[in-house]
């Protein structure tokens, strides 16, 4: 949990006028609940697969913004948390890459990356986090880095192919799922080939969280519920406003005000305009946009406010130092271990003891000159390699084809 979650002292009039609206809030929702009973909870709160799909037709499931079978080998996996949502494709004898998503865009947003790796041979695996897309939401459990780490060996484990062994696959996490990939790869150095982080989370560094979020996503202060309701309404697409976007969205874990406005990008999350708002999610789905999904994934997936919530509360997003600083360890060990011959004393894992970092020089969320310097610090100068592209926040999204082709070079170059 962040450090400043357990204890908020906002100051200022704008402050106490917010909690003023948010304690006149809990008292009409209090009242609300007492007249009605509240429904007990259940283990999970289940995904649009079970609340939404079963009453529509197989023309309208077509016409979502990210319907079930909007990639190859899409299965659902049941799990002890819920329903987990996997798409797996490629050919099976090609070396295998695990896509981990943003804090809020469903996984269908790496598909773009997805094809392109398959396109050069690579296995690709992704799937919806608990509580985003297709992946139901489970209850009473935080969602840290013990939930996460339990869906992605739940995810391998579904596959056909072998997936956990030495070496098993490149490890790739963007936004949120690289603050993921790092504590992960810590825990399993043999299974993990390669790590690469994309606009990657985990070194956010807490000054940039505004009071207002401290507020919305700290526990304690107001009814959890009473919260949700709070951030529904922050969130929620209107016409005042702009479009839901990973951007946006992230913006409530780094406390960005808005995109820079020096350069101009088609199509893209760094101009602020139309491309910002209407980036196309995928180039299989070119008439549906990054702000379409999110507004479906708000309307329709109940569990997945919670879950966004839960971790902005309690993954690995700020000031992850010690976890890197450990990591950067294993990484060292690695480089010391490539002046030996390949033997089986030979440490498996992390080939070439260095992570790869793939920053947005028009990141409004991941500042790339912050990230760098504290890379440095805990991971060393040899410790990792940073890639700057000329994009924003999204460019898993505006920029698939480089962000692509910058891992390939990496992996011919530090793996073979």
């Amino acid at each position: 949990m962040p450090g400043w979650a357990p204890s908020i002292r906002p100051s200022g009039a704008g402050t106490y006028m917010f909690l003023g609206a948010a304690i006149g809030v809990t008292a009409g929702l209090t009242v609300g609940a007492l007249i009605q009973n509240r429904p007990l909870k259940k283990r999970c709160i289940e995904s649009p697969r079970s609340s939404q799909l079963p009453h529509l037709t197989k023309e309208q499931i077509d016409q979502l913004p990210y319907p079930p079978n909007a990639l190859p080998g899409g299965r659902d996996v049941d799990t002890p948390y819920g329903c987990l949502k996997v798409f797996e494709w490629g050919p099976e004898d090609g070396e295998k890459v695990l896509l981990l998503h943003g804090i809020s865009t469903p996984c269908v947003a790496l598909g773009d990356v997805g094809d392109e790796l398959v396109k050069s041979g690579y296995r690709v695996m992704i799937f919806d986090y608990f509580g985003r897309g297709y992946s139901d939401a489970p209850t009473g459990l935080p969602y840290d880095i013990g939930l996460y780490t339990t869906q992605i060996l739940l995810a391998l484990a579904s596959s056909k192919l072998a997936w956990t062994g030495n070496d098993g696959f490149h490890l790739v996490g963007y936004s949120l799922g690289g603050g993921l990939a790092i504590p992960f790869a810590r825990n399993f150095p043999h299974m993990v080939r390669s790590v690469v982080c994309i606009a990657g989370g985990g070194l956010i560094r807490p000054g940039h969280v505004s009071w207002s979020s401290r507020v919305l996503y700290s526990a304690g202060i107001f009814p959890q519920w009473v919260l949700e309701a709070l951030v529904r309404r922050r969130l929620m697409p209107a016409a005042s406003k702009p479009a839901a976007t990973e951007t946006t969205l992230a913006s409530e874990v780094a406390g960005v005000r808005g995109p820079p406005k020096k350069k101009k990008h088609k199509n893209s999350d760094a101009n602020g305009g139309d491309g910002w708002d209407n980036a196309v999610l995928s180039r299989r789905r070119p008439g549906h946009t990054v702000s379409a999904v999110m507004d479906w994934q708000l309307r329709h997936h109940h569990g997945f406010i919670p879950a966004f919530m839960s971790s902005i509360r309690h993954a690995p997003i700020y000031e992850q130092r010690e976890e890197w600083r450990a990591f950067g360890e294993l990484l060292a060990e690695r480089r010391r271990d490539a002046d030996w011959e390949e033997t089986e004393d030979r440490l498996p894992g992390l080939k070439g003891g260095r992570v790869l970092l793939v920053l947005g020089s028009q990141d409004p969320v991941i500042v790339k000159e912050e990230l760098i310097h504290d890379a440095t610090a805990v991971l060393g100068e040899d410790g990792f390699e940073a890639v700057v592209l000329n994009c924003g926040h999204e460019l898993v999204m505006t920029n698939s084809a480089e962000v692509a082709s910058v891992m390939i070079s990496f992996w011919i170059r530090s793996c073979a």
